[in-house]
């Protein structure tokens, strides 16, 4: 049954240095449906320069979506909220990884289903097909993490933390959500009565996090809908999403990973040549030790 003229809202987290990014992800849902005036996408934002933020409203310009800003560094998101949550202590991430868990609160009560993406995301498919798909009484549905021994096991497969290996473990790079069954859970409060202190020291973020909370609460999607680390040789699946989780980022000049070339003209040569000097810039400043 055609849904036109609902509003599609769809969620993303990211900081000043990925709004290139972010803005190739929102791009690539644009390019992807013909529903493009019902898009919504919240942008859940650490640090947005006006600039960058100039950059991101071209979207809406170009395909009639709808942008809804949500800056995070007034917000208790960040706040007192992951007080009791494993500070981030890798370097490519940022606490704003944790924004995610609080998606429900920024997208109005009217909002039937959310999906989040993460900035290293291309959509290669209708992304209604997702957002109105039946969740079958589930909160949350996602795709299997290809690694889930790892990622639920640690070293030597022997550290608990509150997962089983005998269970799934998804990824939380694509999401589909159902907001108002998502606002009945008290996430933090869930996982601080399942684990100790040490244990959730250990948990991997936010991604651990939502696999202890909503262990049987995820619906499983099938694989194509967040095909990761993607390489040119899977390109023959047809993937409905794909997901740029490994080390080698499409954004790169040299490399090796799936849709290269559609994903530079996604982001456009003017932005992915400007974004890569800028993080050029940016390594310089940080090896000299000014950043």
């Amino acid at each position: 049954m055609s849904t036109t003229g609902q509003a599609i809202h769809v969620a993303l987290t990211f900081d000043d240095a990925f709004w290139a990014p972010a803005y190739a992800t929102m791009r690539s849902v644009c390019v992807a449906t013909d529903r493009k005036s019902d898009l919504v996408f919240h942008l859940l934002n650490l640090g947005l320069t006006a600039e960058h933020r100039k950059d991101l409203d071209a979207i809406s310009k170009e395909y009639g979506a709808q942008l809804v800003y949500h800056p995070l560094e007034n917000s208790d998101l960040l706040g007192e909220r992951i007080a009791l949550l494993p500070k981030v202590k890798v370097r490519r991430l940022h606490n704003i990884v944790y924004a995610r868990l609080f998606i429900q609160h920024v997208v109005p009560a009217s909002a039937k289903r959310v999906v989040y993406l993460d900035c290293d995301v291309a959509v290669r498919t209708p992304i209604e097909q997702l957002a109105e798909m039946d969740m079958a009484g589930k909160t949350i549905a996602a795709v299997q993490q290809p690694e889930r021994f790892k990622q639920a096991g640690g070293h030597d497969l022997r550290d608990n933390k509150g997962l089983s290996m005998t269970k799934p473990y998804f990824n939380a790079g694509v999401l589909l959500i159902d907001p108002e069954r998502y606002r009945k859970v008290d996430i933090v409060g869930s996982l601080t009565e399942r684990l100790t202190p040490a244990q959730i020291e250990r948990v991997y973020y936010d991604q651990d996090i939502l696999n202890i909370v909503f262990a049987d609460d995820i619906l499983e999607l099938e694989a194509r809908w967040n095909l990761q680390n993607p390489e040119p040789a899977h390109e023959a699946f047809n993937p409905l999403i794909v997901h740029y989780s490994g080390v080698a980022k499409p954004w790169s000049l040299k490399s090796n990973v799936a849709y290269a070339e559609t994903y530079r003209h996604t982001m456009t040569n003017e932005l992915f040549y400007r974004f890569w000097r800028y993080r050029l810039a940016k390594g310089a400043k940080r090896l000299i030790g000014l950043g």
